[in-house]
């Protein structure tokens, strides 16, 4: 699609974990796009968002007239839009367990959303987690290293290059890096560690830093 007129609507960088997914992707596959940011903790937040979306949050894409309002919603749309930017893996196998692992992330892990919640900038790390929330990382780092192992000999990420099941997961890692600087204790050998310092080296990710500070050291930032 040469001209989609992208607009993505999303909150605050250091916390709002679902706009990250479609902007990481819009990022990393070069595809150009008008940014609206809004401060979740505004007190008029929900009416800034229904400008936007009757749903009420966000993220929200619009493409030209048409509104996707769902983070995997979302990336699916792209992919479909962009196939030359090979958003999913191309083989078949690898494309359906990377599909798998996006849904899994997309509908899972609510032990550690609710307890660990992204503060992209912080470092807090937690020496007591409940049981609920260490199932979670060691399933993730299992399903990491499953990943890396079977689909990520060519590369540094899950699937070897940059697909959607890694803008799916950037969230997590940043959690991860907030809340868990030593990943061997929930079975990772190095792979899960690796992967995540693969997605903080990536220049999106950056810049989405970058934004994150910048809403925080203004009078109005917040978090969501």
């Amino acid at each position: 699609m040469a001209d989609a007129g992208y607009r993505l609507v999303i909150g605050n960088k250091n916390t709002s974990s679902w706009s990250l997914r479609p902007w990481l992707v819009l990022k990393q596959a070069g595809i150009d796009f008008e940014e609206v940011r809004i401060n979740l903790r505004a007190p008029d937040m929900k009416e800034q968002i229904r400008v936007h979306s009757p749903a009420g949050k966000v993220p929200v894409l619009w493409a030209g007239d048409l509104m996707i309002w769902d983070s995997l919603g979302i990336v699916e749309y792209l992919a479909e839009q962009h196939p030359e930017k090979a958003l999913w893996p191309s083989n078949v196998d690898a494309r359906a367990v990377a599909r798998s692992a996006s849904a899994e992330m997309h509908s899972g892990f609510q032990a550690l959303r609710e307890h660990c919640p992204m503060k992209f900038l912080a470092r807090e790390p937690k020496a007591d987690l409940i049981e609920p929330v260490q199932a979670n990382i060691r399933r993730i780092v299992e399903l990491w290293s499953d990943c890396r192992r079977r689909f990520g000999g060519d590369g540094p990420f899950l699937f070897s290059s940059f697909t959607v099941a890694d803008a799916m997961y950037a969230p997590v890692a940043s959690r991860l890096k907030t809340y868990v600087p030593d990943l061997g204790a929930f079975g990772d050998d190095g792979t899960a560690q690796r992967y995540i310092d693969a997605l903080f080296a990536l220049p999106a990710l950056a810049e989405w830093e970058r934004g994150a500070r910048e809403e925080m050291s203004s009078p109005v930032s917040g978090a969501s």
